[in-house]
């Protein structure tokens, strides 16, 4: 029979395991288990505090004695599963979170950290259980952001029959002959419909397939049928194409067909009559359709409400939004006026959901579980933390550390009025109430005159016309030790992306859109090694990503020499990278206690692995009193 000891002891227990005192925790609850043998909660505070301190076997142990006791309890599965995870066990860890969600269908903390574990696995054979479970995970809007998790969900698709059948067939010659045999049969594999909807598709073959499938429809509009699957199908694409921003290619002859069509749409109104849903749904794969003067007049069953939602409703709200944003000061840097211009026709990076924290942690915890280095500990005494982050984009990073960091307040600052409006609208919509926005360029922020306690800034400075000018301002705003996390492009991982910016402008090549869209066809084709390699970044894979990855107006990349260079200069202490992969595989070579924090060795590892930091350097640093 399950016995617990009192509430007064549990809580003590919960206390020190929270204050990150897992030893402690053992010794407590091990006499307690002396007299509580069969107390689940017990046994698992046990094998919590071993994965503290990172006895995942003893951890894991400790779970399935819990199952022992009772063979269906759900949170053991889910602990086995989050401790083979960050062993690097990612297929059992699944198999352990699915078994949790089939003994409790909603459980919040289970898909959470199936979540996490999808963002690091591509799958090698089918597995039409765990598709269901990824629909699910997408059903939640705040566990994890689908982009993420996109090419796990891609690799499963790859083994849908129907799917892998006309992916084969790269020529495509028969789709416009089985066109709508081929859309029905897409609308029934739901996965790919949800995710559709959700996220960008980084796949080359889906893109030239859905190129196709677009204009397939376009070209027949007339023929095509009004039944709800065909509906349903041509709704997720009109989502899909403007998730990537119309970053798919058209022809003369579509250009063309879509010219008649909107004249059609355009009279039909005028006439004051409604035009088929499957032009409307048709326009919508091509373009916005906030960007005509009747999309107010639309009138669609509810099934489209998503739709419409996406593409006119939320650029009313970000409209009315964009006027009352509060304003730091004008914006005179030449540099910074220019990155502000990109990113007011770009906002970057769209989005629909976010990964949120379901369980917000103190500072003090989520260092000690990221393996970072406080050199002034004054900072966990902190219990409502003041952050700023500096360069917020749409929104996604303040959304996830005010979630992160307990009873934190948030300022989110950035240069485009559009990013900040589209920021401020989710942020509105997930009613979350512990953050401010406003529109600063960084090199004003001494302005706020405020002190933050954390400040985050990721792949921002590196995009300033003087980066180092932009620091010192953020480390001005940071108090006496106050912590900051900082992203900078890695100039090792990023040469092909150098060499490539290089080519653009060597060519002449213009950063409109037509002129990118160009120059990705190009590229698309292209065999050359590093034109390939590009083709393995998810930044590829829409308009305004594409844009910030190798048409920037400014960037400048680092090497950590030069980074350690520059925490020196500004008496910054280096805290480490918050990676716990990378981390792990740099700890293979260097064991030392110490070495994790030491830039000389990260400079040396990363020489002999040069695309480590592929995607930024993003590491905490602290400002000493």
């Amino acid at each position: 029979m399950n016995q617990n000891p009192p509430k007064t002891q549990l809580n003590s227990l919960i206390n020190l395991y929270n204050l990150g005192k897992y030893k402690e925790v053992l010794v407590e609850a091990n006499l307690i288990k002396e007299k509580f043998s069969n107390s689940l909660i017990i046994i698992n505070i046990l094998g919590a505090a071993n994965a503290g301190l990172k006895k995942y076997n003893a951890a894991i142990n400790c779970y399935k004695e819990a199952l022992k006791i009772n063979p269906n309890h759900s949170d053991s599965y889910n602990n086995i599963g989050a401790a083979l995870q960050l062993m690097g066990d990612q297929e059992s860890a699944i198999k352990n979170f699915k078994y949790a969600i089939k003994i409790r269908p909603n459980y919040p903390e289970a898909y959470y950290n199936m979540g996490i574990v999808l963002q690091n696995v591509i799958f090698t054979k089918p597995n039409p259980e765990l598709s269901q479970f990824i629909e699910k995970l997408l059903d939640y809007k705040t566990f994890v952001r689908p982009q993420q998790i996109s090419k796990a969900a891609i690799s499963l698709l790859n083994f849908n029959p129907f799917i892998k059948k006309i992916l084969k067939d790269s020529s495509l010659k028969k789709l416009n002959f089985q066109l709508i045999e081929t859309i029905l049969n897409l609308n029934k594999v739901t996965l790919l419909n949800k995710i559709m909807k959700v996220c960008r598709l980084p796949d080359l073959k889906f893109e030239l397939f859905f190129t196709k499938v677009r204009s397939s429809i376009l070209l027949s509009i007339s023929n095509m049928p009004n039944s709800p699957e065909a509906l349903s199908f041509q709704s997720a694409l009109a989502l899909q194409c403007f998730h990537n921003e119309y970053i798919y290619n058209q022809t003369d002859e579509e250009n063309e067909a879509l010219a008649n069509l909107i004249d059609t749409v355009n009279q039909s109104f005028l006439n004051g009559e409604q035009p088929p849903t499957k032009s409307i749904l048709c326009i919508a794969s091509y373009k916005a359709l906030h960007k005509f003067d009747w999309s107010n007049l639309i009138k669609l069953s509810k099934e489209f409400d998503e739709l419409i939602k996406r593409q006119v409703s939320d650029f009313e709200k970000e409209k009315s939004i964009r006027d009352h944003l509060p304003s730091l000061n004008e914006i005179s840097n030449k540099v910074s006026k220019k990155v502000k211009e990109q990113y007011e026709e770009n906002p970057y990076p769209r989005w629909v959901h976010v990964g949120l924290n379901i369980n917000p942690d103190s500072i003090s915890e989520i260092f000690q579980k990221s393996e970072l280095k406080l050199f002034d500990k004054s900072i966990n005494k902190i219990k409502e933390p003041e952050i700023l982050i500096a360069g917020c984009g749409t929104g996604q990073q303040p959304l996830s550390t005010a979630s992160r960091f307990k009873n934190s307040m948030v300022l989110a600052s950035d240069l485009s009025l559009a990013s900040l409006s589209y920021a401020k609208r989710q942020t509105q919509e997930l009613g979350i109430k512990n953050i401010d926005y406003i529109q600063a360029d960084i090199l004003n922020l001494d302005k706020l005159k405020r002190k933050f306690d954390i400040i985050e800034s990721s792949g921002v400075l590196h995009h300033m016309d003087d980066p180092m000018a932009g620091w010192k301002i953020l480390l001005n705003c940071l108090k006496p030790g106050g912590i900051m996390k900082i992203g900078l492009y890695s100039e090792l991982a990023r040469r092909h992306i150098v060499n490539i910016r290089k080519e653009i402008k060597l060519s002449g090549i213009g950063s409109s859109n037509i002129d990118m869209k160009k120059y990705r066809k190009f590229l698309i084709n292209s065999n050359h090694g590093e034109h390939i390699k590009l083709k393995f970044s998810q930044d590829f894979y829409s308009l305004s990503t594409f844009r910030d990855l190798i048409f920037h107006v400014k960037e400048h990349q680092f090497n950590l020499l030069k980074v350690k260079e520059c925490l020196d200069f500004l008496r910054l202490k280096f805290c480490g990278f918050e990676n716990n992969n990378l981390v792990k595989k740099f700890k293979l070579k260097y064991t030392g206690s110490n070495d994790q924090y030491d830039l000389i060795k990260w400079n040396t590892f990363e020489n002999n692995n040069p695309d480590i930091f592929i995607g930024m350097y993003q590491f905490w640093c602290q400002k000493i009193k």
